[in-house]
């Protein structure tokens, strides 16, 4: 008796597997041949349940592509510190009865308080002058000057009203690497609107000294970020940003031996001049005075030096009274036209310590030692600050 009811059960369970087994066939062949079928005919093809059966089969085989507009991506990163970009309008007092053109340079926010930074050349800063700012949303505000930073060649100026106003993020440019993308920014006269392009850093140029001499001077700075893109050259006053909105660095350029040359000044030495500004303590800041030649492996063989790293202080005419400044701090020391400056403060001058990078962190009064190489010997030379 036993026997024969789990011989039923086992039928019954089997029959029952083998029509699910059976109805799953039958659904798939429906669903995957004879249906998708039927739904293209223009009969069922108008009915709902065909309809919704033929989305079925084509979400199965659907393909999803995400398109990334990457020219819509720099105008959105760009948005934000193109707020801290302006215009600033120079207005020189001329003589009675003349007429000065007025200067129009781009300026970089630095500061929330109205502080701003402009790259110039050569300083145009006159007694009397007037300065104008216009904002990235056309208002206007007056300006006074706080001071000029010969090392980088940077004027400092603060908005009189000291209003709450956009200010560039900083970005740490001893991170920054060969072959990152940037954006570079420039003021226009139309508002809520700048000038932008995509550029690429090329190299960071140790050498390159912004004396706009083909010889390096002891109170420029040097160290610079070379900036790869078609139209880098226009953007001379503007700021290099990367792709997270923070600025790598304030845009320069100036003519050397009749070529361009167009260069990023990094966002950290640009930060520590800005300190010093709104300190007062630019006026302070001690010159040597000297011109050099940064000491490289090439340099040592091209000229038969005996070592490859150090400053060559130097002068075309191998001349010291052109290689010094008269009556300067270096004149004043005693160095010569053919010294290598090897140590400040025992700290090795190389092409990553250059001699303005050193000089640039001593403060006024401290005691200075300078070991130098001087017709195959070591020296010593020692000043106050």
């Amino acid at each position: 008796m036993t026997y024969n009811r789990y011989k039923k059960f086992f039928f019954f369970l089997s029959v029952a597997l083998a029509g699910f087994v059976f109805l799953g066939i039958v659904n798939v062949f429906f669903s995957c041949y004879i249906f998708p079928k039927l739904a293209t005919i223009p009969f069922f093809s108008d009915l709902d349940v065909f309809r919704k059966m033929t989305e079925r089969v084509t979400v199965i085989n659907k393909t999803e592509q995400v398109v990334v507009r990457e020219d819509d991506s720099p105008e959105k990163i760009a948005s934000q510190p193109a707020t801290a970009m302006v215009r600033m309008v120079t207005l020189f007092d001329g003589q009675k009865g003349t007429i000065l053109e007025p200067l129009v340079q781009t300026g970089v926010l630095l500061t929330n308080d109205g502080m701003l930074a402009i790259y110039e050349e050569n300083s145009s800063i006159r007694e009397g002058s007037r300065y104008q700012v216009i904002l990235f949303d056309g208002s206007q505000q007056e300006a006074e000057f706080v001071g000029r930073d010969s090392l980088i060649r940077v004027n400092f100026f603060r908005l009189r009203e000291r209003m709450n106003t956009p200010a560039m993020a900083f970005a740490n440019s001893d991170d920054v690497r060969v072959g990152k993308k940037v954006m570079l920014l420039q003021s226009t006269e139309t508002e809520y609107q700048n000038h932008f392009t995509t550029g690429m850093i090329g190299a960071f140029d140790k050498t390159f000294n912004l004396s706009a001499k083909t010889v390096s001077f002891s109170d420029n700075w040097e160290g610079v970020f070379r900036v790869y893109g078609s139209e880098a050259d226009s953007f001379a006053g503007g700021a290099a940003i990367g792709f997270n909105g923070e600025m790598i660095g304030l845009i320069g350029s100036f003519v050397v031996d009749n070529k361009m040359e167009t260069f990023i000044i990094p966002s950290n030495i640009l930060r520590d001049s800005l300190q010093q500004a709104i300190d007062g303590m630019l006026a302070d800041r001690p010159v040597l005075g000297l011109y050099y030649l940064p000491i490289t492996k090439t340099l040592k063989l091209s000229l038969g030096l005996s070592r490859d790293r150090g400053a060559l202080v130097y002068s075309p005419s191998g001349k010291t009274g052109l290689a010094l400044l008269v009556d300067s701090k270096a004149a004043r020391v005693g160095f010569m036209a053919g010294d290598i400056i090897m140590a400040i403060n025992e700290s090795e001058v190389d092409v990553d310590h250059p001699l303005p990078k050193l000089l640039h962190g001593l403060k006024r009064g401290d005691n200075v030692v300078f070991t130098i190489w001087r017709h195959d010997k070591e020296e010593r030379r020692e000043m106050i600050w």
